[in-house]
C-alpha cells in the first residue's frame, strides 16, 4: 500500500497499469473510496497507468476533524502525484472528485493536462449541505447512508444489483463521521463557479441520464458553458457511472483522452474515410439521421461500422458499389434481414445504384439458393418500398 503524508495527514494511493502508458488519475465522489472505479479499472488499463486516490477522510487516508476545502483536498492530489513520480496527467473525478480536478487544475495548473467532470457541479445547495454535515456531526453517517445510496444509484440498479447498493452503503456507515463531514463541507463551501474561464485545458463534461443530484440541466450545463472548449457527453444511470455505467463511461474517456495518440488519430482517419463510403451508397439525408440517433448505447456500434464496414469493405476497389448492393441485397435477403434489406434497396433505387429488372433477378437467383419463402418475404418488402417512392414522386 502506498501512502503520502501532508501536513500530517496520511493519504492513501494506488497505481495500476503498465508504466508506459500515460497517467490517468482518478478522483472518487464523497461517501466512497477507490474501490469505486474496480468496475471501470479493467475497461481502462489498455490504455493508461491509473492512479486512484483516497480522498482524505475515506478509505485507507486519514480523517481528521474539522472542515476540508477544496484547495485543500486539490494541494493533496498534487503531493500524491509528486509520491508517485507524476508531473503531469489527464485527471477524472467524481462528483466531489469533479470539484476537486477543477481545483487542481486552477491551482496546479501544470499538473493536469486534460479534464474529466463526472456528475459534478460548482452550484451546490449550501444549506442542504449544512445540513447533512450537522445531522452526520450529530448522529454519524449510518443516520444519511439510506439517503445517500438513494441519490448515488438508480432504483432499478439497485433492486438488479443489491451486493453493490449494499456494500456501497456499508461503506458510507464505516467512513468516519469527521471525514464524511469534513469532506461535505469542501462541497457546501464549493466557490470557484467564476474562475470556470480560467480552465483552459481540454475538459470533458459526463452527466448521467438518471442523476438526480447534478443534472445536465443546472449541472453540466453550467460547466459546458463556463470552461472554454468543454465538450459533453451523456451516458446511462445515476450520479456514479463508474458502477452503473462502467464500459460507456471508460469508451468516453478513452475517445476524450486517447486523440493525441496515433491510433485514436488514425481511428478518427478511418472513421471520416468511411462516413465518405456510407454517405455515397446511403445519401447523405440517411446517414445524417443516422448520426442524429446515436445514443450512448449505439454510438460505438456506429463508429465501428463506419471504420471496418464502410470503409474498409465498401471502399475496397476490388467490386463496384452496384456489384456490392447486389451482394448485400441476396445475403440480407438469404438471412431475413428485412430492416437492413429494406435500407439498401431504398438506397439502391433512389441512388441509382440498380435498375428494378436487376433487383427483380437478384430475388429470382435467391429464390432458388435461399428458398422460395425468403424470397416471397423479399418481394414483399420491396414493393411496399417501391410503392413509397411512387407515391412520393
Amino acid at each position: 500500500m502506498a501512502f503520502t503524508t501532508r501536513d500530517g495527514v496520511r493519504l492513501h494511493w494506488r497505481m495500476d497499469g503498465a508504466a508506459n502508458r500515460p497517467v490517468l488519475v482518478l478522483l472518487n465522489s464523497i461517501g466512497t473510496d477507490l474501490s469505486l472505479w474496480d468496475r471501470t479499472v479493467p475497461l481502462l488499463l489498455p490504455a493508461f497507468r491509473l492512479l486512484r486516490i483516497d480522498t482524505r477522510g475515506s478509505g485507507g487516508s486519514d480523517a481528521p476533524g474539522g472542515d476540508y476545502g477544496l484547495a485543500m483536498l486539490a494541494a493533496d492530489v498534487a503531493a500524491i502525484m509528486d509520491d508517485a513520480g507524476v508531473g503531469s496527467a489527464a485527471v477524472a473525478g467524481v462528483s466531489l472528485g469533479g470539484m476537486i480536478a477543477m481545483q487542481l487544475a486552477l491551482d496546479h495548473p501544470s499538473r493536469v493536462g486534460a479534464l474529466a467532470l463526472i456528475c459534478t457541479s460548482v452550484t451546490m445547495d449550501s444549506a442542504s449541505w449544512a445540513a447533512r454535515i450537522e445531522a452526520v456531526r450529530q448522529q454519524g453517517t449510518a443516520f444519511i447512508a439510506d439517503m445517500a445510496v438513494g441519490r448515488l444509484l438508480s432504483p432499478a440498479f439497485a433492486t438488479q444489483h443489491p451486493e453493490i447498493a449494499d456494500g456501497l452503503r456499508d461503506g458510507i456507515v464505516r467512513q468516519p463521521d469527521d471525514g464524511y463531514a469534513g469532506a461535505g463541507a469542501a462541497i457546501r463551501d464549493i466557490s470557484i463557479a467564476a474562475r470556470l474561464p480560467e480552465i483552459v485545458v481540454p475538459t470533458l463534461v459526463v452527466t448521467a441520464v438518471l442523476d438526480v443530484s447534478t443534472p445536465f440541466a443546472g449541472h453540466g450545463e453550467r460547466l459546458v458553458a463556463g470552461i472554454p472548449g468543454a465538450i459533453h457527453v451523456s451516458v446511462g444511470g445515476a450520479h456514479l457511472p463508474p458502477i452503473e455505467a462502467p464500459a460507456a463511461l471508460a469508451s468516453a474517456l478513452r475517445r476524450f483522452f486517447e486523440p493525441q495518440g496515433a491510433v485514436a488519430g488514425a481511428a478518427d482517419t478511418l472513421f471520416e474515410a468511411g462516413l465518405v463510403h456510407r454517405r455515397r451508397v446511403l445519401g447523405d439525408a440517411w446517414v445524417d439521421a443516422s448520426l442524429a440517433r446515436r445514443t450512448p448505447l449505439t454510438h460505438d456500434f456506429q463508429a465501428m461500422i463506419t471504420r471496418i464496414a464502410w470503409h474498409e469493405i465498401w471502399g475496397r476497389p476490388g467490386l463496384d458499389d452496384r456489384t456490392r448492393r447486389l451482394i448485400v441485397l441476396a445475403i440480407t435477403c438469404a438471412l431475413g434481414r428485412w430492416e437492413e434489406f429494406a435500407l439498401h434497396v431504398r438506397a439502391g433505387l433512389t441512388q441509382g445504384g440498380f435498375t428494378r429488372d436487376e433487383l427483380t433477378e437478384v430475388l429470382m437467383q435467391a429464390a432458388i439458393y435461399a428458398g422460395v419463402p425468403a424470397a416471397n418475404t423479399a418481394f414483399a418488402e420491396a414493393q411496399k418500398i417501391i410503392d413509397t417512392l411512387e407515391q412520393d414522386a
